[in-house]
């Protein structure tokens, strides 16, 4: 069986305004989800996970959309991507899939996209050579959000899909779902070489994870949504902090403040990283978004919060939480000399506290998905 990768993301910053028609920055890790993939002639559809051992889940191609409520959680990810291949009128006969993670789940990592991205590359590549990226990324986010019933923006699957080693993805996320062409052209890759400036990203997944199938996320997306509909903007990315002012509602206030205030950051986050990374400016950013996570945004934890003090007082740059939120990962810009000291004192804090102890890692920028050897 031929074997395709598709990498977890870490959002440098960004978060939360994907869905919101705004502005992202994340890179691709090098951990990811390998899909080893054959195709079929019998129109049915066989998936296993290395995660799961002894699951099989075995569907018929043509019965997909009838079934879905009969597959379990974790195998509506590459089902809904047959499924999008289908109904886009893609010639999948059948097709039997046999996948293995290696991005934490639940830990804001981006599992479920880079699985969705790993199945989309490998049918692109079987199936329907001529998709472009974009198209990609569009399935990819269709079978996330109609299958697995995850109503996540592009950032995820846009990551896994278009980031390059080395760099961040600079995403205008109206831009890119505007285009009407076959290639992102509102992507910019951004350099962003941690190792010349004596710089590591560290990320701390707590061990609480998220599920943003659980309401919450949905949540704060509708509150988002109901923000725009009172200022009558056609999303927060076309509201200014002017604005904010005129929200009677405080929460629907605090939600509008979050995401403006982080399209501004992510916008300054570019500015500098296109002249050096300073990592003053890099930390006060990250910093700053977390705290408007937790403020405005409402979606940190008490484990988030322990993170995140304990590598600003080993010594970090910034910190903040990255994902959804409602648990997951920190990540932390420090300098190379002080990674062990933040590391240990992240480890140190958690047992303190009597907490499971959290898995602590450094990541760089790395390829997006694509073919095996």
């Amino acid at each position: 069986m031929d074997r395709w990768i598709a990498p977890g993301r870490v959002n440098l910053i960004g978060e939360h305004t994907d869905y919101n028609d705004g502005f992202v920055l994340p890179i691709a890790l090098s951990l990811g989800v390998v899909c080893a993939v054959e195709p079929r002639a019998d129109r049915s559809v066989r998936v296993t996970s290395a995660q799961r051992p002894g699951e099989v889940v075995e569907v018929a191609v043509d019965d997909l959309a009838v079934q879905r409520d009969r597959v379990p959680g974790w195998a509506r990810y590459p089902l809904g991507v047959v499924h999008e291949f289908v109904r886009g009128g893609h010639p999948v006969t059948g097709v039997t899939l046999a996948v293995d993670g290696a991005v934490p789940i639940g830990a804001g990592l981006s599992s479920s996209a880079a699985l969705c991205c790993a199945v989309t590359v490998a049918l692109r590549d079987l199936f329907a050579p001529a998709l472009s990226q974009r198209a990609l990324v569009e399935i990819a986010r269709a079978a996330e959000n109609g299958f697995a019933g995850v109503p996540t923006g592009v950032l995820d699957q846009s990551a896994s899909i278009l980031c390059t080693a080395g760099h961040a993805l600079f995403l205008d996320v109206r831009a890119f779902l505007a285009v009407d062409g076959s290639e992102p052209v509102a992507a910019e890759q951004i350099p962003f070489d941690l190792r010349a400036a004596g710089l590591t990203l560290l990320v701390a997944d707590t061990g609480h994870p998220h599920d943003l199938a659980d309401g919450a996320y949905a949540e704060r997306r509708a509150q988002c949504e109901a923000a725009a509909v009172a200022l009558g903007v056609g999303a927060l990315r076309d509201a200014t902090r002017t604005d904010l002012a005129r929200l009677a509602d405080p929460l629907l206030r605090r939600r509008a403040t979050h995401v403006v205030t982080e399209n501004a950051r992510v916008l300054a986050m570019v500015e500098q990283l296109r002249v050096g990374t300073d990592p003053k400016i890099v930390g006060g950013l990250l910093t700053a978004s977390h705290r408007s996570l937790r403020e405005d945004f409402e979606v940190s934890t008490p484990a988030l919060e322990l993170a995140v003090a304990a590598a600003m007082d080993g010594g970090a740059h910034g910190a903040r939480m990255v994902g959804g939120g409602f648990g997951g990962s920190v990540l932390a810009l420090v300098a190379d000399d002080v990674t062990e000291r933040v590391t240990t004192r992240i480890l140190e804090r958690f047992a303190a506290a009597s907490l499971p102890t959290p898995r602590v890692f450094a990541v760089e920028p790395a390829d997006g998905a694509r073919r095996l050897g």
